[in-house]
């Protein structure tokens, strides 16, 4: 199976959305090449700005230029975009409905070497609690090229979630995409597992290992956190009883907080989350860090055993 960064996804669809609209413009910090920015910088260098290490200045610009009509591009590490330009971006971006779209690199703890400082895993949380953003979490590398023209293409503020490692290419040029709509990528009536991003692989692989227990499990590829396909969330959990969500990012607050959320109101049944619990990333291969943090396919199934003991018994209560 091909495998490609999702950065590479976003630089290549940064490029095509620069081709089709010639307001499209990109704001760059320092670290324009870690980003894939560089590859619109060399096309249209009239339409590339570098400011810098100033990540506030680099928000606030492109605020100012969606206010003459351009579609600016923000594109920094998703740790100090979403971190250290949060109040930009909360009063001067979303406040005012701008069209601003911000590209959050090194997402997740598969950064890496980088180490906690630069492995994102709180964004996703601070980035859907605001109003007007849009927040999605690509699958692959081809996704992340439909979520950047996709963003291009609509108004208001948008976050996509990247990486920088290699993931597999589990969607193609023709697999359809579309913001705010979840897809079913497996189907499968005994529990529904609910991810985003490289999870969404993992969740995969757990799937097919769980079919040779006699267990059908659904997966949902739920790229879109903000704003949640709440028609097809429901109709998963309704059909199989249970749900187990996957993300490479804290438990609190993000996808599967989103996911539990609307079902609570709408379809409780039992759950369990896979994610990164209340802990800091750490230095080291990725590979291992996945592993480490319990955020690989072995992980997914045993939530999905452990959440259908409690579909199964209703009244057994775990240790």
């Amino acid at each position: 199976m091909q495998k490609k960064p999702t950065r590479d996804g976003y630089g290549e669809g940064l490029v095509e959305a620069g081709r089709k609209d010639l307001n499209v413009v990109a704001l760059g910090a320092d670290i324009t090449a870690s980003v894939r920015v560089d590859w619109f910088r060399d096309k249209y260098p009239e339409r590339f700005i570098s400011v810098g290490i100033a990540e506030q200045n680099q928000v606030g610009i492109a605020a100012g230029l969606s206010l003459t009509g351009k579609v600016p591009f923000v594109t920094n590490y998703g740790v100090f975009l979403a971190g250290r330009a949060w109040d930009q971006i909360r009063t001067t971006v979303c406040y005012a409905n701008l069209n601003v779209k911000l590209g959050g690199a090194h997402g997740g703890i598969s950064v890496g070497p980088d180490g906690a400082t630069h492995q994102a895993l709180e964004e996703i949380a601070v980035m859907r609690c605001l109003p007007n953003m849009k927040v999605v979490v690509p699958a692959d590398a081809n996704e992340t090229k439909k979520a950047t023209l996709a963003a291009a293409e609509i108004y208001g503020p948008v976050y996509i979630r990247f990486g920088r490692e290699k993931v597999p290419s589990i969607t193609n040029e023709d697999t359809p995409f579309e913001l705010g709509k979840a897809y079913c990528v497996r189907k499968g009536t005994d529990v529904a597992i609910i991810a985003c991003g490289a999870m969404v692989y993992e969740s995969l692989v757990a799937a097919e290992k769980l079919g040779k227990e006699g267990i059908q499990a659904m997966v949902i590829n739920n790229h879109t956190i903000k704003p949640l396909d709440a028609k097809t969330l429901i109709e998963a959990a309704r059909i199989t009883g249970a749900v187990v969500t996957a993300e490479e990012h804290q438990v609190a607050g993000g996808m599967g907080s989103a996911v539990l959320e609307l079902l609570a109101q709408n379809c409780p049944v039992p759950a369990k989350m896979v994610g990164v619990y209340d802990r800091f990333g750490e230095s080291g291969d990725p590979d291992i860090l996945m592993k480490e943090f319990g955020l690989i396919d072995t992980n997914i199934a045993d939530a999905v055993r452990a959440v259908l003991k409690m579909k199964n018994n209703p009244e057994s209560k775990e240790e």
